[in-house]
Formats: structure tokens, sequence, C-alpha cells
């Protein structure tokens, strides 16, 4: 049965704040869990509308390669590395920018079962990159698909999609199966003023192909995974490819029609559980591998840049792969009396290999000179001119956990991990949370973490660019975050929600400009402060209605420069409200309020436009005796003109995206389900 309403208010559980299974209430963490069943209900087809619901999230955009940006509780950056996000407890990290991939390309939704999310640290469990938050992907099991799915979807900018779900057994192993497929134009945004505008106004040339439309088709998007378990045993394992993924505004921020990523990702685990090895013991042991691998064409500028001088166009087409192996082990030992202690020891081995690099542009490998203009597109790959190397990063970590119920309603959990990284050396990270909960339907949490983020590759190695040097002597950022949370059942149907939090962050990793201002390098040169609240509420209005809503503010101010961060919205707000209008038909309405997002330090350009948009789905259930489903969803009802921020001035001071980045105007699609 497709009950969002009762389901709304039911206390949730969650695994993501300790390893172990708790109510979000009780949870040491401020955490949020949404459902397949909430997925269904908003109509939402990719992983990104799904995280907008969450508070103090914010989907922001990158204008190379339109990567989703998580910016959690005011923290932007170009590559978001700050998030750690994970599938199945995996995460996905790569290594060369440490973010989910520079050709992400998005994530359908039809296969997830539930997303768990902590806004706040999570080092003290998970280790590097659980800063400002972690986003937890779980599939679907057999239990949960039970038998087989088909279902397709068609929308606005040319988009088609189709799906296959299998849940069953066979010869006494459960298997989950999916495919999923997608294709599509992407809408066509239009860019009114690019990096090429800015040259064209200094060399009185007219290269530039703005106005134009941004590039962020896929031409084919493939995503496929296998979960067999049988007793104690699992294995699941994941393909995600791209192929021809746009880049956005270009690489350069001038637009490139024809520049595209391809991309291969590849996962597998194999994990042992055995809940009662002993009367006290719960342990599990995992061995798993992630792989990624990608390959591109960029014109970074057009054909007639550079007063002329790439008659063809400024050419880079760098690529690369990554893979990772872990060994991770964990127990749960409940011996002694009043608490539950966690231990976890792992290692992990990362590898960046097959490095590639050409280019009409930069040093020529043979003669150790700059190419002349008008060069062909000659190879760097393997020589000291490529823009990034090959390397290794290996990591082993040990962490110990205890929560202990010292008194009736009271709850101390404390934590800590240690990492020895083989390239930065070692980080120490702790976490304390101390719960109250005085009745049953009122709980009060103060909650202390502290996290760390690594250096990328990127950051370390990158070499032979322009205006971004690596700097291999980089230490992680750090950030210390305290909070305050309370959650209150007010009635059966009422449920309430507030935390406030502050955090500071040192070592934050930035670009410093290099004497003589034409470069800039990496380094540990930023400390930020910030301080905000999140308030939630889900409310059961009536036996066929719901409403859930959450407001966030935060507030992020770099100390050093004495500026506010920028980029990040101060004020955001998410509402969505639920009805079943007569039997199988279901009305969800979205609303998301977007405000006060001030320009970075050096940009003289007013605040980013603040938005609302609305989507609406409405879908008719329990079909041919509850096999079918159809739902029509129209985004952004009100075609109001979305925009996120464009990165601010250059090194030589130009903004070369004056305007921002469009989002989708209004757009529509219909889906239809079978089940047999």
């Amino acid at each position: 049965m497709f009950d969002v309403f009762d389901r709304l208010i039911k206390a949730k559980k969650v695994t993501i704040a300790t390893g172990t299974e708790q109510s979000t209430a009780r949870a040491p963490a401020v955490t949020t869990v949404i459902t397949a069943r909430d997925i269904e209900a908003m109509g939402a087809t990719d992983l990104d509308e799904v995280l907008r619901a969450v508070p103090g999230l914010h989907v922001s955009r990158s204008a190379s390669l339109n990567r989703p940006l998580y910016v959690i509780r005011g923290i932007y950056s170009e590559n978001n590395p700050e998030v750690l996000v994970l599938i199945n407890s995996i995460p996905i990290t790569t290594i060369y920018a440490e973010d989910r991939s520079i050709a992400w390309g998005g994530m359908p939704t039809n296969m997830i079962s539930r997303i768990e999310v902590i806004r706040g640290p999570g080092s003290a469990v998970y280790g590097a990159d659980a800063y400002s938050g972690v986003i937890n992907i779980m599939t679907k099991t057999k239990e949960e698909i039970e038998g087989t799915e088909v279902g397709a979807r068609v929308g606005s900018f040319k988009t088609y999609e189709g799906w296959a779900l299998y849940g069953g057994d066979w010869h006494g192993f459960d298997i989950a199966a999916s495919v999923e497929y997608r294709t599509t134009d992407g809408h066509k945004g239009i860019i009114q003023e690019d990096a090429q505008t800015q040259f064209d106004k200094l060399f009185a040339t007219q290269a530039s192909l703005a106005p134009g439309p941004i590039n962020i088709g896929i031409e084919d998007s493939i995503d496929a995974r296998l979960d067999i378990k049988k007793g104690l045993w699992q294995m699941r394992a994941g393909y995600r490819g791209r192929n021809h993924l746009g880049t956005n505004t270009g690489v350069g921020q001038a637009l490139d029609p024809v520049g595209y990523l391809n991309a291969d990702r590849t996962n597998a685990d194999l994990t042992y559980h055995n809940p009662v090895l002993t009367p006290h013991w719960d342990v599990t042991t995992q061995v798993s591998y992630f792989g990624n691998e990608f390959n591109s064409y960029y014109v970074i500028f057009p054909p007639g840049s550079m007063g002329g001088s790439f008659p063809n166009g400024m050419i880079g087409n760098p690529g690369l792969a990554n893979r990772r192996f872990n060994i991770d082990a964990f127990a749960f030992y409940s011996g002694f009396q009043k608490h539950l202690i966690r231990t976890g020891v792992g290692y992990s081995h990362n590898n960046q290999y097959k490095v590639t690099h050409t280019s009409n542009f930069g040093i020529d490998p043979t003669t150790g000179e700059p190419l002349p203009p008008g060069s062909p597109v000659i190879s760097m790959t393997d020589t000291p001119y490529a823009y990034n190397k090959e390397e290794k990063r290996e990591n082993q970590y040990l962490s110990l956990q205890d929560v202990w119920t010292f008194a009736d309603n009271w709850e101390l959990t404390a934590g800590i991990r240690y990492d020895n990284y083989s390239d930065f050396g070692s980080t120490t990270n702790p976490r304390l949370a101390l719960v109250w909960q005085p009745h049953s339907d009122f709980t009060s949490k103060l909650l202390y973490g502290r996290a760390f983020r690594a250096p990328s590759f990127q950051e370390l190695y990158n070499a032979n660019n322009p205006v971004q040097q690596g700097n291999p002597n980089l230490k992680p950022e750090i950030i210390n975050t305290w909070e305050l949370a309370f959650d209150y059942r007010a009635t059966q149907d009422l449920h309430l929600a507030a935390n406030l939090f502050t955090y500071a962050i040192t070592d934050k990793i930035l670009l410093a400009p290099n004497p003589g201002g034409e470069t800039n390098t990496m380094q540990n040169t930023g400390n930020w402060k910030s301080n905000g609240l999140e308030l939630e509420t889900r409310w059961k209005m009536t036996a066929k209605s719901s409403l859930l809503a959450n407001y966030s503010y935060a507030k992020t101010m770099d100390k050093t420069a004495d500026h506010d961060v920028g980029n990040y919205p101060r004020h955001s707000a998410y509402l969505r409200t639920d009805w079943l209008l007569i039997p199988n038909w279901y009305l969800d309405v979205q609303a998301n309020w977007v405000a006060d997002r001030r320009r970075v330090g050096g940009d003289p350009r007013s605040a980013v436009a603040d938005y609302t948009t609305v989507d609406v789905t409405l879908r008719y259930k329990d079909i041919q005796k509850g096999r079918t489903n159809i739902a029509l969803s129209v985004r952004n009802l009100f075609d109001t003109d979305a925009r996120e921020p464009s990165p601010g001035p250059d090194s030589n001071g130009l903004i070369n995206i004056p305007y921002d980045l469009p989002l989708a105007e209004r757009s529509f699609f219909v889906e239809f389900r079978y089940q047999f």
C-alpha cells in the first residue's frame, strides 16, 4: 500500500550515525531519512531532486561539467569534496578531485531503497571527507522488489528513460538486480557572456559563441546493479556508464557545444555479517573495490580565440583512471552492562593510473618550448608536461566507539578514529554526543565532532596549468562542530525538530596567488567560521493529507579575509504536501525557496537573485490489482528564472560568466510502471 501519510510521522530508523540501527530521535547526530515511498511520491527521478528536501542542504551546480554541489550548512566549493557519498555504506569518492567524479551525470532513483543523511561531521566513523555531511544511498533488496518491475519515462528536452528491476530467489540465493537507461539533450539555458567574450573585448575579436546555450546533454547513461545474498554472506556489484556527457559552460567557462566526457565506474563488495558470532559479538568483515575511468574532448576556447592564435580552438583532452581496494572489519560488543562498544580497523589502497593528456597548447615535450600558435593536437602523456601524474595513496585506520546508557533516559556516545595516510600523514578525529530523552516524545542532544578532508590529487599534483598549481605539502582541512538539537513529537500527527550549530574550519585549502600574480598554488590558508539553525515539521493534517516543511539559516565567514565565503544561501526553505484526491489518485506539491546568496570576496556583482520553484506530481496508483502505476509531473511549474552562482573573478580579475548559471525552465514528464 502506498501510504505516504502515516509513514511521514512514524519514527524512522537510521544506521548512518553509529553503524547500528537507532531511531532518528536518539541517534547521536542530526540526520534525515528519505524512503523509496517518499521518492515515488515526490516524483523525483534523480538523486539531486531528492536531496533538495533535506534541511540545510542546497543542491547547486558547477559551471564546469554541471556537477552537483551538495552545499551543506554554507560550505561551498567548486569540486564539493566536503561531502562523503556512500552507496550501501561504501564510499564512491574518486581520488583525483576527492569528489564523486568529474563526470557524474546524475543518479537515477528507481533502485534506491532509502537515503540517510548526516548534516555535520562523521569522520569519527567514516574517515576522510565526512566533513560537512555524509549521504548514504541504500539500494533495494529482493524483498523490496519482490518480482519484476519495468518502467518508462518520457519528458522535456528529449529525455527518454527505461528501467527493469528484479527481486527473487535462485537456488537458495536472494537476488536483486536492476538496469536503468537514460538519454537527454538537457535544457538549453542561455549564457549571455562567457570567458571568450571577455577576451574578445581585449583583443577586438568575435570568437565567442555567446549568447548561446549550455551543453549538458547525455547521449547514453547506464546504471546496473546486482545484489546476491545467502545466509551470512552478501555480494554486490554495480556499473555506471556515461557516454558523451556535456561540459555545461565549458571547462574554461567558454561555451563548448562539441566537448564531452565519457566515464565508466564499477564497484564490487563481498560482506560477511554474523550478528551472533558469540553471545556478545556482532561482527562484519568486508572487501570492496571501486574503479573510475574517464576520457574527454574539450574545446577550452573556441576557434579564433586568443586573438586568432588558435584557429581550431584551444583543445585539451585529459583522461585518467583510479581504483581503490578496501578491507574493513568492525564489531559490536555488548558484554558490558549499559555499554555498546564498536571497534573498527581497515586498510585502503588508492591508485591513480592511465593519466593521459593531449593538447594543442602548453609545452612541446620534444623541444621543451611552448607550442607555437596553430599547432596540431599532440600527446603529452607520460611526459613531465602532463596535467597530473600517476600516484598511489595508502591509508590504515583504527576506530573505537562506546554508547553508554549511564542513567535512565541519558546516553553518552564517545568515539575516536585514527587515520594514517602514506602521502600527508596522520589525523585523529573524536566525537562526543550526549542524548537526553526525559519523555518518549521529546529528545535533546548536545553534539561535538571533529572531521577532516583529505587533499585531492588535483590539489597535490596538478602541473602545467596556466592558473592553478598543485602543492604536495598540503595538510588536511579540519572542521570542529558543535550542535544542539531537539526532537519533539507534539501529537500523534505532529512532529517538530530544531537544531543550532556552529563550526570552525582551519587549514582550508584555497588557491593563493604566487609572486607576480600570474599563477596560483593550492595552500592551507583559509579559516572559516559559521553558525546557523535548522527547523523542521511533519504534520499529518488529515487521514488523506500531509505537510512536511523545513527552514535553514547559515552564515559562513572567511575570518582571514573578513568576508562572507559566498555562493551559498543564507536562507532556504522547503515545503512538500501530499493529498489523496480520490481513491488511487495522489497529488504531491513541492516548493523550494533559496535566498540571500552573497558573492565571494572581490566579486563586485550584486547578490545572486533569490528564487522559488514549484514542482507538481499527479500519480495514479494500484491499477490492475496494484500492478500498474502512472504519473505526470511538472517541474518548475511557474517557469521561474532560477540561477546558481557562477565563479567569481579569475586570476586576471575577470568574471567569465557574469550572469550566472541558468537552471531548467518549466518541464514535463510522464511515467509508466508495471509490476509482475
